[in-house]
């Protein structure tokens, strides 16, 4: 499973960050974004040093076991911007 992040509809509330934070982190422009760690998958994408792009492009995969988390988080998001692709 992958999951990304629409940031055009992202509220900034940062609930998926709470449920999900391994997943999920908010960057200084007060937008969340996914994040793919070396630690989980043996590589790193980065972007500005922080993490994978917005949107589409910034898809990264889902970490064994935060499956369940992920899919809370998109359901509780306020802004309706988590999308997961299997």
């Amino acid at each position: 499973m992958k999951e990304w992040i629409d940031q055009d509809h992202c509220t900034g509330d940062g609930l998926c960050e709470e449920i999900a934070p391994a997943v999920f982190f908010g960057m200084d422009d007060g937008l969340f974004y996914v994040k793919e760690s070396a630690e989980k998958f043996g590589e790193e994408k980065l972007f500005d040093g922080e993490a994978n792009p917005a949107g589409a492009e910034g898809m990264a995969r889902i970490p064994d076991g935060m499956e369940e988390a992920v899919i809370e988080a998109a359901e509780e998001c306020p802004g309706e911007c988590i999308f997961i692709e299997v």
